[in-house]
């Protein structure tokens, strides 16, 4: 939308009136992945999907939200129950997440819907590319209130494949993840900024972790398995099939949407 002039914009949504909402943080994603990692997911995403089904994609929100980890999740990830630890602010990181608090991204997501509700489109998609469960729980609420006491249909996805999501909890920064970023941007990612591959990385010291760090359920408690770890198992192919597969994912969401909202016109 940013480079779009009226008349285009208005052309668009009448076209297809859906208007697509990357977001994510700028977060710290490993030495070797950019800051933006989440949000450039996102955005791809939406660019994606509103090519195939028409409609608008708003300028992407480098905005998210993290709370500090439960003492069951530090002591998988090999922390001392007691330490407190936001998010993926690892004590070793070399600088923090720009994280906001849980009340102050409501607050802009809910703003965002109401200026989409002023521009007169029908459906707002939000595309979250960050798997904090807080973001999660607000998007899903804010997505209620709204389907519920406005005239916005709202649709609210993560930027990752069904089964990816089925499986349980994502993982950060490692093999897939900087696999999405290589396919993305491959001139912001560099593994070498890891260390060499025979030395076992440890989630503590790069805040690089799998899904089953995440979940107490690591091979080796605190240390990365190797096909998650981003130096051995990340390639482009396979971001590029994680990217295709949630775009057209996205598309079948977004025009059942679009259907259901021409019906209700119609009788309307």
């Amino acid at each position: 939308m940013a480079f779009l002039r009226p008349g285009e914009i208005v052309e668009r949504l009448k076209r297809a009136s859906a208007v697509y909402v990357p977001f994510g943080p700028l977060e710290w994603h490993g030495p070797h992945m950019p800051y933006g990692t989440d949000a450039l997911n996102a955005e791809s995403v939406a660019l994606g999907a509103s090519a195939k089904t028409g409609g608008v994609v708003w300028p992407t929100q480098f905005w998210g939200t993290e709370r500090e980890r439960s003492p069951q999740q530090l002591a998988s990830l090999g922390f001392r129950t007691d330490k407190y630890v936001v998010g993926m602010d690892f004590p070793r990181n070399l600088i923090r997440s720009m994280y906001c608090p849980e009340e102050v991204f409501a607050l802009v997501v809910r703003e965002i819907l109401r200026e989409i509700g002023v521009l007169g489109a029908r459906l707002a998609v939000l595309v979250n590319g960050h798997g904090a469960e807080n973001q999660i729980r607000t998007f899903e609420r804010l997505t209620v209130e709204a389907n519920n006491t406005t005239g916005l249909r709202v649709l609210f996805r993560i930027a990752a494949p069904r089964k990816m999501l089925e499986e349980g909890s994502g993982e950060h920064a490692a093999a897939k993840e900087t696999s999405l970023l290589m396919h993305l941007h491959p001139q912001c990612v560099d593994v070498g900024q890891l260390p060499a591959k025979r030395v076992r990385m440890k989630y503590t010291d790069y805040a690089v972790v799998d899904g089953p760090g995440f979940d107490g359920k690591a091979k080796a408690a605190g240390y990365i398995a190797k096909e998650d770890d981003p130096r051995v198992s990340a390639r482009p192919e396979i971001g590029r099939r994680i990217v295709q597969q949630t775009v057209l994912e996205l598309v079948g969401e977004v025009r059942a949407e679009l259907r259901a909202l021409g019906r209700r016109r119609s009788r309307g």
